[in-house]
This record gives C-alpha cells, sequence and structure tokens, in this order.
C-alpha cells in the first residue's frame, strides 16, 4: 500500500517544517534498518502518528522510501512460488510442493519399487549351477559298540554300499567288526548333484573292560581336522577352495537296554557335544516293544537335561522362529529309534528295505515301525547345510580362537625375550 498525502486547500494536513521532515525520515529509515535485520521484512510499527510525507515544489505528493520498498517486495512474492501451507491471493489453499529425496539419504532405507524385470532372482539358479558343477562335502562319524549296526545305518542311510566291508574269497558278504578308525571317502551323485561323503568308522568304541579315556582317540581325530583347515586357511596363498575333513556330524548309537543311559554315554556325549554336533540315536529298536522304546527315550532325555549336555539340534542356536518351532518337534523326538537294512523285501507288490523275521517284516521307511525316516530327514533333506554352518561357525571358531590365543602367548614368553603372561601379571 502506497502512503500519499492531500494538499491543505482540500482538507489535508499541512506541509511540515523541513527540520522535523528530515528528523521524521531518519527515524523511519532507522527502524525499517531494524526489522531487516530481524527477519521480518516489513518495518516495526510506530507508537506515534504517522506523519505526512514531503510535498513537492508542484504539490504533488511523493511516495516515501518504505512504501517502494514494500510494492517492490509484494512484485517480487506475486512473481515466485508461494511457501507450503500459505493461501493464494484467491483464498484457495495452495498444495505443499512434493518433498525430494535428500542427495545423502542410504539408498536401503528408500523403498524402490521396480517398474521393469531386472533379473535378481536369477541369483540363485546361478547359485545352484554353479554348486551342482562343483559339488559339496559332508563329512559323518558314527560312534558305538560293535554289533549296534552302524555300518549298516549308513548303507541304510544313503542307500548304497558307502561303509566299508571286506571283499575276496575268503571273505562272507557281512558287517565286520570296527577294529580301527578309518575314514571312507565316495562320490555320490543324485540327479545332478555330487555330494563328497566322508564316513568315519570308530575302533571298538566301550568294548573293553576298562574303558577309562576311550573317547581321546576321537577327540584327538576331530581336533586333527580342525588343525589341518586352519593350516590351510592362514597361508599367505591359500587354495582358491580349501578341502573339508572337518566332522559335521556324529551320530552316537545307545545300546538298547531299555534302562538308562550309561555314565560311559554320558561322559563321551558331554566332551563330544562341546566340539562336534551329536546326535544320539537309540540302536536296533526292534528289540524293544512300543512301550519300553517310549520309557527309554524319556529316561534319556531327562538324563541329557540334567546333566547339561546339548545335543543337535541346540537351542541356543535357534534365531529363527520357523526354525524354533521345527526344532522343538525334533528336539522332543531325540533320541531316535532306528532299525538298519541294507536288504529289500517284497510287501503288497512293493519292494521295500526291511529285516526280516519269523512274525513279520520290519520296513526301515515306515514311521509306523520305527524312526528312520526322521533321522535321514535331520541329517540329509532338512538340517544338512545347518550341520555345516554350525560346524564352520560354532565349534571350528571356537578352535581358531583358542588356537590363535595360544600363538599370542607363545610369541610373548620368556623365551623369545618377552616377558610372558605370569610376569606381566606380577608386575601389574
Amino acid at each position: 500500500m502506497q502512503v500519499t498525502s492531500q494538499p491543505s486547500f482540500l482538507g489535508g494536513p499541512a506541509a511540515p517544517n523541513p527540520r522535523e521532515h528530515v528528523r521524521a525520515m531518519a527515524e523511519r529509515v532507522n527502524s525499517f534498518s531494524s526489522s531487516e535485520v530481524s527477519g521480518l521484512g516489513a518495518p516495526a510499527p510506530s507508537s506515534g502518528p504517522m506523519e505526512a510525507p514531503y510535498m513537492g515544489p508542484t504539490g504533488s505528493p511523493r511516495v516515501s522510501s518504505v512504501s517502494e520498498e514494500m510494492h517492490g517486495r509484494e512484485k517480487t512474492k506475486e512473481g515466485s512460488s508461494p511457501e507450503p501451507g500459505c493461501t493464494s491471493m484467491e483464498g484457495q489453499p495452495v498444495q505443499p510442493a512434493p518433498e525430494e529425496t535428500p542427495r545423502n539419504a542410504n539408498p536401503a532405507n528408500v523403498g524402490l519399487q521396480l517398474f521393469g524385470y531386472v533379473g535378481i532372482e536369477a541369483v540363485l539358479d546361478q547359485m545352484r549351477i554353479k554348486t551342482m558343477k562343483t559339488g559339496f562335502e559332508f563329512n559323518l562319524m558314527v560312534v558305538g559298540q560293535s554289533g549296534l549296526g552302524k555300518s549298516t545305518m549308513v548303507n541304510t542311510l544313503f542307500k548304497s554300499k558307502v561303509s566299508w566291508k571286506p571283499t575276496g574269497p575268503g571273505y562272507e558278504e557281512c558287517t565286520p567288526k570296527t577294529m580301527q578308525l578309518q575314514s571312507v571317502t565316495h562320490v555320490i551323485e543324485e540327479k545332478g548333484v555330487k555330494m563328497k561323503l566322508t564316513v568315519t568308522d570308530t575302533p571298538g568304541f566301550g568294548d573293553q573292560i576298562n574303558n577309562e579315556n576311550c573317547w581321546d582317540p576321537i577327540i584327538k581325530y576331530i581336533n586333527e581336522q580342525y588343525e589341518k583347515y586352519l593350516r590351510e586357511e592362514i597361508l599367505i596363498s591359500r587354495k582358491r577352495k580349501i578341502p573339508d575333513t572337518r566332522v559335521h556330524s556324529c551320530v552316537y548309537f545307545v545300546p538298547p537296554t531299555g534302562h538308562w543311559l550309561r555314565p560311559l554315554d554320558l561322559e563321551f556325549m558331554r566332551r563330544l557335544s562341546k566340539i562336534v554336533n551329536v546326535v544320539p540315536v537309540i540302536a536296533k529298536a526292534d528289540t524293544l516293544t512300543l512301550e519300553e522304546r517310549a520309557e527309554f527315550k524319556q529316561r534319556i532325555q531327562k538324563d541329557l537335561k540334567a546333566h547339561g549336555i546339548s545335543v543337535y539340534p541346540q537351542e541356543d542356536f535357534d534365531d529363527n522362529p520357523d526354525d524354533r518351532i521345527l526344532n522343538n518337534k525334533i528336539r522332543d523326538k531325540i533320541p531316535f529309534a532306528v532299525v538298519g537294512a541294507d536288504k529289500e523285501h517284497q510287501v503288497n507288490g512293493k519292494r521295500v528295505l526291511g529285516r526280516k523275521t519269523k512274525w513279520g517284516i520290519i520296513e526301515v521307511e515306515n514311521p509306523a515301525h520305527c524312526e528312520f525316516p526322521l533321522l535321514r530327514d535331520l541329517l540329509i533333506r532338512s538340517h544338512l547345510q545347518d550341520l555345516k554352518d554350525i560346524t564352520h561357525n560354532v565349534h571350528y571358531e571356537s578352535y581358531r580362537v583358542q588356537r590363535l590365543n595360544e600363538s599370542n602367548r607363545l610369541a610373548l614368553s620368556p623365551v623369545n625375550g618377552l616377558l610372558g603372561k605370569d610376569e606381566v601379571e606380577s608386575d601389574l
């Protein structure tokens, strides 16, 4: 709005004194400057009455500098876009401008919608093709007394002659007793997928009268495989794919006594569960009735819980809720009551794996007869990769940390001219 004045003959105020006019203009300039500094964009209101501007010599009104500044600001605002949330001259609300994504924003936090096919899902096919070409490895150890059907169970598990059996004119086709620690490696192929399977059979475990420290050779063998992998891993120029001979799972065969776990069984599983995935099974479960089997399993579960023995699958590693539900069902069934057989029989016009007795045929793959299908699903179909992951991320990692700590202590020993650990603590 422009401020003007009327001439005196029209009833307007008289022209002011020139000195008073100069003083009034100086006060207005000072007040306008202070409002600009404060960011208001308009002159501060004055408590006194507004004085008329100076009349020119012709008597025409002269526009003050303040009104010219305000008029220029209104033109600038009309040329620019209004601020969000403001109301336009017509009285209609103005829509706010869309917010732009900051340049330094993290792309992972910004949801992106694809407007066409990219091919990200093809990564799974690439991994599958690469795995089928290179194959994978799985190392299994079976531990138990002689005569519990360890070799037969392994052959039933993979439906092939995996376990070691002597062949020749002077040998009968039967499973011999295990006399020494042996490892047999085979390459199994199914539908284009290759698996390098290594089965380690233990010497006559628990066959002696004095079974003290009979688990030491087994623990030594497991640690040797960890050491072999560690030495390959810390090399400066190492192989692209390190051969993996670490034991991924240890199946422990419990004798079908029907009473309780022996001290030997408890001590072995307590020691081995700290360095390997232990899966206990009840061997030759067909020698027990269904009632005896159920009662025996409950006693074994109570003994394992009372002695703090954590068998596979461990509760501490259940991160996913879905995996926890599945593993709880498996833990309720452990130990599995299994029956092994490597011969087929005719049952209702079908060839099935089983053991033939005088009163019928025990079908190995029938859940109503034994729990062998549950063991096979656990070791191969559902948890094989999880067994390998826990072996690498938990058991092998614990061994690696222990060995590296020992190496650091040796490097700081007095033999190398440095203070030992005890001396450092005494000095502190």
